[in-house]
């Protein structure tokens, strides 16, 4: 059975979604999708999504259509240009506001909402979108990289070694890990009340309420550019859809509701939504077929790579016409080379033979008597390959009538009949035409 896939292509991860029953339709239940994270590091974020979804592609059969979300044209541009240098084309870009609707449209999350914020706050950054749910028409949108994931993390890291408890990493990879190790401390501060994580520079201990405390500010402050959005799109808003891995944050919903008024639909896993969102989405592409023109495939493909192989009226005339000049050439080199030779050593030599002495000719096509004279007994067999004219007559009788003229055969008044040799196949690069 066939399958789609779906991705969305984040600065901290690439995430992919596949349904387990191809593309669904109607209700979808949350739990119904295959999901795999890979994280980013080290490396462009659009080339480890393009390498992904090549490997997946190959691996996986029956995979019929693919989409990938994009954030804004620039991110839309590099996912274009990643995907070409893997030549990859059966893919389609949709926007990750699109696909986030789409999702929480198929699980019924937002169902009775006709105007939505979408507030998506990422490890990149944040943002929010003022979104028709009917006509999907997005009526404002902002994003800023002042508030993201990652900002959190280091509020993390800056509290954990002022408190003493943390040494100062010496160094960019053990700055690195420490700001994974406090990414980690963040998520599991979801669901749990405290944190405690060895690491070599010491033990990363947080309780939830210092966790909040030290990102409230940053929360209160993605609230009020929530709020700014919806002014400006000058629509009122029935809900918020929050995505994103820092909505699994219990602070972010809280605040949310309180400066907006309105309910705060946070979607299990929510980081995963624009990528299952874009898996609905997917649809088989055609690739675009454009017909090259009579001229240029004539010129640029031969005739040996059609099947099959066409012989149109132009190559087979050619042919012919070759083999023709070739007949034609070798003709006048007969008439012009051979001839003159012959008569020139018939009126100097007497007795001598007409032509030089010649295998027996390989062609049986012509008649026996037009191409060699009568032989005596006496003579070897490589005589008889050699047309030699017959003894002059000294008595006053009238010579006997010449042997009836074949096509090989010269006639020269005064003179006895001259064969002229057939010229062995050898000499044509072609079979002779037929």
């Amino acid at each position: 059975m066939s399958s789609v896939l779906g991705v969305s292509v984040g600065a901290g991860a690439v995430r992919m979604a596949r349904p387990h029953t191809g593309n669904p339709h109607g209700h979808v239940e949350p739990h119904s999708f295959d999901l795999q994270t890979i994280p980013v590091s080290g490396q462009s974020v659009e080339e480890l999504a393009a390498e992904a979804i090549g490997v997946t592609l190959e691996t996986t059969p029956g995979i019929a259509a693919t989409a990938i979300a994009y954030r804004s044209e620039q991110h839309a541009r590099a996912i274009r240009a990643a995907m070409a240098r893997q030549q990859l084309t059966n893919y389609e870009l949709v926007p990750e506001v699109g696909a986030a609707l789409e999702f929480a449209q198929s699980t019924g999350d937002i169902r009775g909402i006709s105007s939505l914020v979408v507030y998506d706050l990422g490890s990149s950054g944040l943002s929010v979108s003022v979104v028709d749910t009917q006509s999907r028409e997005i009526r404002h949108s902002e994003r800023t990289s002042d508030i993201s994931g990652d900002y959190l993390d280091s509020l993390i890291r800056e509290q954990q070694i002022a408190s003493g408890r943390i040494a100062h990493p010496p160094d960019a990879a053990g700055l690195a890990a420490l700001d994974a190790l406090c990414r980690e401390a963040k998520e599991q501060l979801s669901s749990n009340t405290a944190v405690a994580l060895p690491s070599e520079q010491g033990l990363v201990l947080l309780a939830q309420e210092n966790f909040e405390s030290l990102i409230m500010l940053a929360i209160e402050s993605s609230a009020r550019m929530a709020r700014d959005v919806i002014t400006r799109s000058d629509r009122p808003v029935h809900g918020v859809l929050a995505i994103g891995g820092c909505a699994r944050i219990p602070l972010v919903s809280k605040v949310l509701e309180r400066w907006m008024g309105v309910p705060v639909i946070v979607p299990e896993s929510p980081e995963t939504v624009v990528a299952r969102g874009a898996a609905l989405l997917a649809r088989p592409v055609k690739p675009e077929v454009i017909a090259p023109s009579p001229s240029l495939d004539d010129e640029l493909s031969p005739a040996w790579l059609s099947t099959p192989p066409k012989r149109g009226k132009r190559e087979i005339s050619g042919a012919v016409l070759t083999v023709s000049a070739l007949a034609v050439v070798a003709a006048i080199g007969l008439g012009l080379g051979y001839g003159p030779q012959v008569l020139q050593r018939d009126s100097h030599s007497e007795g001598s033979p007409t032509v030089p002495a010649t295998t027996t000719p390989r062609s049986t096509t012509h008649d026996p008597q037009s191409v060699v004279a009568p032989a005596t007994p006496s003579e070897s067999p490589a005589a008889e390959s050699v047309a030699a004219p017959p003894p002059r007559r000294q008595t006053t009788e009238a010579p006997p009538p010449p042997p009836a003229p074949g096509p090989n055969t010269l006639v020269v008044p005064g003179l006895p009949p001259i064969v002229v040799p057939t010229i062995p196949p050898e000499v044509f690069p072609f079979p002779p035409p037929r």
